[in-house]
């Protein structure tokens, strides 16, 4: 069951319980405006960031917000609480956006934890941070807990959206028959996983195929590959020294001067469409499906009209081919993620 576009162009229509909620074609990741920033930006440029977005998309469309309950410095709240500040400040945008939110991970470490008790934890948490400033309208479990079967922990959540916690349910990095498995206990109406030009797996694309028949959107977070495909990284001396991504096997110098060729390549095909690099980057994901939703991340308003304009670049057949030719020539290096499997398709 394909999602349609046939109601407003550029939009998503969310998949699940969720089908009649329609969204931008492009999300906002929230990630970037406080997780591993100390000093945060200031609340004023973050609103901004959040608003612009919201003001760019036709009236009846929601911008798909992505958060999390541990993007803060030492994995805290900070992300929940500046949207409750966010909201307190513009109340009318709690219906202009779909929040979602992930969480389920064990307090203060990136270790999943399926159980109830902290499925239960980590919702209460996320809406006791929100003060009732908005809805949660989906929560996701931040990635798939290897030590408890998936339609136990949908169960749970099912048993938290007929307590009125939250309306939808959500999965993150998760396999496609992970995602099968769970959409049969109930309709899962989106899932995050990591698509770009430089993650674009095979269990990717059978993700991707998953979700389509099944009616489910995509999430696509990373469509920048953390970045490195604007071409703004040359080298690991690009990150400041307590930059995350200086710990990803993608980001090591001697992945980083044989994946450049990517970026090299992708950068003169946007030059020659007369568009950034993110834009053409943030368009090809867009265009693997209808049910996809590029889900690059913005700390500013600048960035976030530059991302949410890629919606609106349609990208020829031949510039597709193009684009395949360049990944068949440039096999990426290095693994996307370091951590423990549990973070690697659930």
């Amino acid at each position: 069951m394909a999602l349609s576009q046939d109601i407003v162009p550029n939009t998503v229509q969310l998949g699940g319980t969720a089908k009649d909620v329609t969204a931008g074609k492009v999300a906002h990741g929230l990630m970037g405006i406080t997780h591993f920033r100390v000093p945060t930006i200031s609340d004023e440029d973050a609103f901004e960031a959040i608003k612009t977005g919201v003001d760019a998309l036709p009236p009846g469309v929601k911008m798909f917000l992505s958060s999390a309950e541990f993007y803060g410095p030492k994995l805290s709240t900070a992300n929940v609480e500046l949207l409750a500040r966010f909201y307190e400040r513009y109340p009318a945008y709690a219906d202009k956006t779909f929040l979602s939110v992930k969480g389920g991970l064990k307090p203060g470490a990136l270790h999943p934890d399926s159980s109830p008790e902290n499925l239960r934890r980590s919702v209460d948490l996320i809406n006791a941070t929100l003060r009732g400033t908005k809805k949660l309208d989906l929560f996701a479990p931040a990635r798939v807990d290897p030590n408890v079967p998936v339609e136990e922990s949908t169960k749970t959540l099912v048993e938290f959206v007929e307590e009125g916690k939250f309306d939808h349910i959500g999965l993150s990095e998760c396999s496609a028959k992970t995602l099968r498995r769970a959409n049969a206990v109930h309709p899962i109406a989106v899932a995050e996983i990591e698509v770009s030009l430089w993650s674009y797996e095979e269990e990717t694309k059978k993700v991707l195929a998953t979700a389509e028949e099944l009616g489910i959107a995509i999430a696509a977070y990373s469509p920048l590959g953390h970045g490195f495909l604007t071409g703004t990284i040359r080298s690991s001396d690009d990150l400041d020294n307590g930059d995350v991504r200086k710990r990803f096997p993608r980001f090591k110098d001697e992945n980083i001067k044989h994946n450049i060729a990517i970026v090299d390549a992708i950068k003169a095909i946007a030059e020659r469409k007369q568009i950034t690099p993110a834009q053409l980057c943030i368009a090809w994901v867009g265009s693997l499906g209808p049910q996809v939703m590029p889900l690059p991340g913005s700390s500013n308003k600048t960035r976030t009209l530059e991302n949410i304009a890629a919606a609106d670049i349609k990208l020829s057949q031949d510039d597709l081919t193009e684009i395949a030719a360049v990944l068949a020539r440039h096999e990426v290096r290095g693994n996307r993620l370091t951590g423990d499997s549990a973070f690697l398709w659930g």
